[in-house]
């Protein structure tokens, strides 16, 4: 077992710089953030989320036009997304509930059986629309596994991830 050394630091420790965690209160515990002193400002973010269809599942939904028996899968993920984006505020705990101006779901077959959703959210407000992007994402990568689980459930999700954010304090894009 190697000996922790406190005078060698990590690569990693030393370029990422120490930040202190924004939903704890001065005493640890759970607080949601006050942005009433925050500017309004213009923010948009961008989420994906990749779904792996096994090979027989992805081949069949190319040849129902991604239709299942419950339905048109790629729209009704479409719409799980915009209205899990909407109501983010209702399952994240700390999550202001936001007037979002635009939310856009799309997805879309890839090589090797994936699928990509894509989920960008728009708001002029205090406060970010990450949260938004990656809820909306994440709910429609889950409405096409339940609608495709009667072929299988070997249907896998992930990665969910932030691709871009503006606005706010700073810009994030993921090369």
């Amino acid at each position: 077992m190697p000996v922790n050394n406190p005078r060698k630091r990590s690569t990693v420790a030393r370029l990422v710089p120490a930040r202190k965690l924004t939903h704890l209160d001065a005493s640890n515990r759970p607080a949601m953030v006050n942005v009433g002193d925050k500017s309004v400002s213009y923010r948009e973010a961008t989420a994906e989320a990749i779904i792996t269809l096994p090979t027989a599942v992805a081949r069949e939904l190319a040849r129902t036009g991604h239709r299942a028996k419950k339905g048109p899968v790629f729209d009704t993920a479409i719409i799980a997304g915009v209205l899990a984006a909407k109501r983010t505020h209702e399952l994240i705990p700390f999550c202001h509930p936001l007037p979002i101006e635009r939310c856009d779901v799309t997805v879309a077959a890839q090589r090797g059986g994936q699928l990509r959703v894509l989920c960008t959210v728009a708001a002029t407000h205090k406060t970010g629309v990450e949260m938004e992007a990656l809820t909306g994402a994440s709910v429609a990568a889950l409405t096409v596994y339940d609608m495709c689980k009667a072929l299988s459930h070997d249907i896998v999700i992930g990665p969910v991830r932030l691709l871009a954010k503006r606005g706010g304090k700073r810009d994030f894009s993921r090369p």
